[in-house]
């Protein structure tokens, strides 16, 4: 086995275990490059069909390149959708910095979507090396009643093992991408000709790095208009992965606040 074996042999067992242990059970899938990896390991764990749903929480600021892909792949893959809208930024926490409290429509969302259908486990697409907060993240990790995440007060992993909690109220965020690296997506994505959102290559010079809402995420200079030409951008650039990201450069703190109030 190569590397990329390895990952994803790891990845499969957590997608089981998770299906095995926690029911309801549903994959969050944002449309970018992270989650339809994570899809596509689901439908390899499960021999070709997803047997839970996957959610889009919604923020209405999507690319119409992503929706359109959504709505495409949907249909091609023959998933099962939930879909959740968010609330408007004038009811979210005001103390944020502006692209930061944008963002955090989505936590809202989410954690509707999380009582709506009283999920169980929630599998997500972070992987440690994106951000310094995540590297802080289990595999299996529980978020209370409240949907906040305890950064300093999470279940050991010993020998594969993953704790699954089951107090009222309780959900476990699954994270299967966890030990992969960026460059480890992309080399994953050639191998397999996993198909992507087209605004990952590069257009007159530019092109986006990390997809998220058009209001809040930037493109990057770039010339890489192939998998094999961003691979081999990847292993020389300096730059961030999130550098396009409008809420990576506001409050050093920002980020933290988000993701232990429940964000992705």
């Amino acid at each position: 086995m190569d590397d990329l074996d390895q990952l994803e042999a790891q990845s499969v067992y957590i997608l089981r275990e998770a299906y095995r242990k926690l029911k309801p059970l549903a994959m969050l899938w944002s449309l970018g490059k992270d989650s339809n990896v994570m899809l596509w390991l689901a439908r390899k764990a499960f021999l070709g069909r997803v047997p839970f749903p996957v959610m889009h929480v919604d923020t209405g600021k999507k690319f119409p390149e992503m929706y359109r892909f959504r709505d495409e792949y949907v249909k091609k893959w023959d998933l099962e959708l939930l879909l959740g809208d968010c609330p408007p930024v004038e009811e979210i926490d005001p103390t944020l910095p502006p692209a930061a409290r944008s963002a955090a429509r989505k936590t809202a969302g989410l954690a509707t979507m999380i009582e709506k259908y009283k999920l169980e486990g929630v599998i997500a697409g972070i992987r440690r090396d994106e951000q310094a907060t995540r590297a802080k993240e289990r595999v299996f990790s529980p978020r209370g009643s409240s949907h906040k995440w305890d950064v300093r007060n999470q279940p050991p992993e010993f020998w594969d093992q993953y704790a699954t909690p089951h107090e009222e109220g309780v959900h476990i965020r699954v994270h299967p991408l966890l030990s992969w690296r960026e460059i480890d997506i992309w080399r994953y994505i050639e191998r397999e000709g996993i198909p992507l959102v087209d605004l990952y290559f590069s257009r007159n010079g530019k092109r986006y790095r990390s997809l998220g809402d058009q209001d809040i995420t930037s493109p990057i200079e770039s010339e890489a208009a192939t998998v094999a030409e961003v691979i081999a951008e990847l292993q020389t650039t300096r730059t961030s992965e999130r550098a396009g990201r409008a809420m990576d450069h506001e409050s050093e703190d920002a980020f933290e606040r988000l993701r232990v109030a429940g964000y992705l």
